[in-house]
């Protein structure tokens, strides 16, 4: 099993960071040892002071896909949940300058918490769906999958041209304006509609 990340998947974000936005799909990969599931606590990494979240919409790769048609794309994942995508800003900022990879930034261990995903057909129209992340109680991430850049069928299509998508796979799919810290002893929910799909503990 791996994870797709995309990067600057909504232009607020890409603003709030400064980033151009992109013309295709940007993606970076977490490995499984990323994914915390279960509603595990998050424990902060030792190598970095500036760890951000980023909550994102997921999807469950349910076949595998090479070269998918545009047609065809909305078939390739089933199950939908939700996410977290930790990135050390520190560490990517120390990259970036020196235009160097952004592994060590995102695909450290526990970096991808990530939440039970349900069959798709659950949440209805899948470009309507409203999802927020809660931090100690106050929402401070709240997106609409309408303001995606790519659609989930773009992203499909764009990897597969280059990385075979199996089943069990995740797409991370970008995350809403609104990112920021964390610390020791933040509680984090995330929801898609009224839905809680996680609660977990920074330690």
């Amino acid at each position: 099993m791996k994870i797709i990340a995309i990067g600057r998947n909504y232009i607020e974000h890409a603003k709030e960071l400064h980033n151009p936005v992109p013309e295709k799909p940007v993606i970076f990969l977490k490995p499984d040892t990323a994914v915390l599931k279960d509603n595990r606590d998050f424990y902060y990494p030792d190598f970095s002071k500036n760890i951000h979240h980023e909550v994102e919409i997921v999807l469950r790769i349910c076949k595998e896909g090479k070269h998918i048609g545009a047609k065809f794309a909305s078939t390739y994942y089933d199950a939908i949940g939700l996410g977290i995508d930790f990135t050390a800003r520190d560490i990517q900022q120390q990259h970036k300058e020196k235009s160097l990879p952004w592994e060590l930034a995102k695909a450290f261990d526990g970096s991808a918490p990530v939440s039970e995903v349900f069959p798709k057909e659950t949440f209805g129209d899948v470009y309507d769906l409203t999802f927020r992340l809660d931090k100690n109680g106050e929402t401070v991430q709240l997106g609409n999958t309408r303001d995606l850049l790519f659609s989930f069928e773009d992203i499909l299509v764009f990897v597969s041209q280059y990385i075979t998508l199996r089943k069990g796979d995740l797409i991370f799919t970008g995350t809403p304006a609104g990112v920021g810290p964390v610390a020791v002893g933040d509680l984090l929910e995330g929801f898609i509609g009224d839905r809680q799909l996680f609660r977990f503990y920074v330690k």
